[in-house]
């Protein structure tokens, strides 16, 4: 484990979303029940941990335009998970050392690792609230002690729709209706298909099931918005760095986008 606050042993005995996804990003904070499930992810698709590495590419990616060409000062992180190598506050205080970040989650063992983490910065916060009750993120004080909802801000569902069993358009419905013209909203999300179902199914045994969707329901999301090109595509298209990719990058089960709140007004976050 790295240098963090010591963790109740009961957070170790159940394999837990976010300590796997910290495994296959090769990261060290997980237990052995974490990698005991990322072992079984990993024969069912092995391109597991290329997939995690694109998704967190993506995020870096979506947070640097959204601090520099976009001009986005303030982030809201939601269902974070552990505040990992290459984050949402690192790659947005690189290109504009004022942004605030405030992230977003309701496990135990991950708000424990992110106060440590973060207790320095202050300019980065964290919030213990849940994206089923969008309300309880908007409103909560952690939030407002460095969020201003009544200016642009970036709101950031990486990774966590597909946790979410049912349909998810009403709470995007709910944080968009909080969210002030100018501001974006980033997803990213596992796409269905029939080795991706396979893989979810080893979710069943972790602390929270994944719903993989179709690239027709994970668009609807988005309705409504103004989108970023490329629009919704796999997650190693969107504005790439590199233009050669391998194959298994290109076939990545995993769709995102970056979409603008309808705006007449102009100005930063």
């Amino acid at each position: 484990m790295s240098n963090q606050m010591p963790l109740p042993l009961a957070f170790s005995t159940a394999p837990n979303v976010a300590r796997i996804y910290d495994y296959l990003l090769g990261g060290k904070d997980n237990f052995p029940a974490d990698r005991g499930q990322a072992g079984k992810i990993m024969r069912l698709v092995p391109q597991a941990r290329t997939y995690a590495r694109l998704n967190r590419e993506f995020l870096v990616r979506a947070v640097r335009f959204l601090a520099g060409e976009a001009g986005i000062t303030q982030f809201v992180d939601i269902g974070s998970g552990l505040p990992t190598r290459r984050n949402v506050h690192e790659a947005a205080q690189q290109v504009a050392p004022d942004a605030r970040v405030v992230y977003v989650d309701n496990d135990p063992m991950v708000l424990v690792h992110a106060r440590a983490l973060l207790a320095t910065n202050a300019h980065t916060s964290v919030a213990d609230a849940d994206l089923r009750k969008p309300s309880s993120i908007v409103g909560h004080r952690d939030v407002l002690g460095l969020i201003d909802w009544s200016k642009p801000v970036a709101v950031l569902l990486v990774a966590v729709l597909h946790f979410i069993t049912d349909d998810p358009r009403q709470i995007i419905g709910e944080l968009r209706a909080a969210m002030a013209p100018g501001s974006y909203l980033v997803i990213s999300h596992v796409e269905r298909r029939p080795d991706v179902d396979e893989a979810a199914a080893v979710y069943r045994d972790a602390n929270a099931p994944v719903v993989p969707r179709t690239a027709g329901e994970i668009a609807t999301l988005l309705s409504g918005l103004d989108l970023v090109e490329p629009g919704v595509v796999r997650l190693p298209l969107w504005r790439p760095q590199e233009l050669e990719m391998w194959p298994e990058e290109l076939d990545a089960p995993l769709l995102g986008a970056v979409g603008r709140v309808a705006s007449t007004r102009t100005g930063g976050g």
